[in-house]
């Protein structure tokens, strides 16, 4: 059971009264998961935010994707030419309330994509070297960040139906998630994002070598070798709102 209620999580699901400032569709989604100690990750978070926990273990993830459109929302001309990102995460709340994503790291090929979301997002983006290759079934993902010993490789594919995430699940928990944060000098920046549920199935993962976790300040070894959880998505269409400073 999480700590943040699903009645909650589903209020986040629902779109903001605002207009989206970006449109972009998110395919070939990867949900890599380790269970970690609760204390390793409330080390790395900001003041007012607290780990999120399911059945009383605390979560990292580790998700690739490639990202082929992102425009402004109702025109044709595009934002940014398609590009490959990976980030690696963790689940938050603030007091029971507004259970989002607490992102360590967010890599990316686009050197726009990284600038942007660094200057309106204050998000912890970096460019990298990323290829995306499809065989057999599977995808081949690597990535490299340009700067730093950060790297990312594994294969997966999907091996199970398609369900959308029920609410109470684990999966539910992991993956449904409309709200990131952010610091803002001492206060916190939140954004939503909305689309429909990922039309998760279970996936297998391969030749699992990361350092990204271990780059953000995790443990040596927390997150080694091959998830115990892999969940795949075909893909979304997402609408990203804009940042605002979060209420204390």
């Amino acid at each position: 059971m999480s700590e943040v209620s699903d009645a909650e999580r589903l209020r986040l699901r629902e779109p903001p009264p605002a207009s989206p400032v970006m449109r972009q569709v998110w395919r070939q989604l990867a949900f890599l998961h380790w269970r970690v100690e609760r204390a390793a990750v409330a080390a790395l978070l900001p003041p007012g935010l607290e780990v999120d926990c399911f059945d009383g273990a605390a979560y990292v993830g580790v998700v690739p994707f490639t990202i082929p459109l992102t425009r402004k929302p109702r025109l044709a001309l595009p934002l940014a030419p398609a590009f490959h990102e990976i980030n690696a995460r963790t689940y938050v709340h603030r007091a029971g309330r507004d259970p989002g994503v607490w992102f360590f790291s967010l890599d990316a090929t686009s050197r726009l994509a990284v600038a942007g979301a660094r200057i309106g997002y204050r998000l912890p983006y970096f460019a990298a070297e990323i290829a995306l290759e499809e065989a057999d079934g599977w995808i081949d993902y690597r990535s490299r960040r340009r700067r730093g010993p950060a790297e990312f490789r594994a294969r997966y594919q999907p091996v199970g139906p398609v369900a959308p995430a029920a609410p109470g699940s684990l999966e539910f928990f992991l993956a449904e998630r409309y709200l990131l944060y952010a610091r803002w000098g001492r206060r916190l920046r939140t954004a939503r994002v909305h689309h429909a549920p990922y039309p998760l199935q279970a996936a297998a993962a391969e030749d699992v070598t990361q350092t990204l976790t271990e780059a953000a300040g995790l443990p040596p070894g927390a997150c080694a070798g091959p998830p115990p959880l892999a969940h795949y998505a075909a893909g979304v269409d997402v609408r990203i709102f804009g940042p605002s400073l979060s209420t204390p």
